[in-house]
């Protein structure tokens, strides 16, 4: 059975591991939408260090790390999932999911949760529709590259 624990950056294993899964990762979505400059592929290890996020990671039955979701609490009340990573040995077993199901309850006082992913990744697309996300608006970040913005409702007053 894997378990979601919260990662330490400052481990120079976790961030290895890490920096690994994500270039890993985005690699394959910057093929599918088409655009190379996706802002985690330009980021080195020691920038990865010094982020603000929180980083969250999947771990196998032999401490593998399977994916990685990280989240930032940018406004009020207001969760983003900043990045969501599955390494390409775990596509379609439901590491994504079992991901944000961990963080709708780990941060179940949010009043909203706010992701964003290309337009063309139909994988991430189908994930956060699935999981109650609703498309709250398009952004052009780059000639032909379009970013969808979906938001989830979190506690109900």
């Amino acid at each position: 059975m894997d378990t979601i624990v919260k990662l330490d950056l400052q481990d120079e294993i976790i961030l290895d591991e890490l920096w690994s899964l994500q270039h890993k990762a985005y690699r394959l979505e910057a093929e599918i939408i088409g655009f190379r400059d996706i802002p985690p592929l330009l980021e080195t290890r020691d920038m990865l260090s010094r982020v603000k996020e929180d980083f969250y990671g999947c771990l196998d039955d032999n401490e593998e790390l399977m994916g990685a979701v990280a989240v930032m609490e940018e406004a009020p009340g207001k969760l983003t999932v900043t990045r969501m990573m599955v390494s390409p040995d775990h596509f379609r077993q439901g590491v994504a999911g079992r991901m944000l199901e961990f963080i709708f309850a780990r941060y179940a006082e949010m009043e909203q949760f706010i992701v964003s992913t290309g337009k063309l990744n139909v994988p991430a697309v189908t994930l956060y529709t699935k999981h109650g996300f609703i498309p709250a608006g398009v952004e052009e970040v780059a000639p032909g590259v379009e970013l969808i913005e979906f938001h989830k409702s979190g506690k109900i007053e």
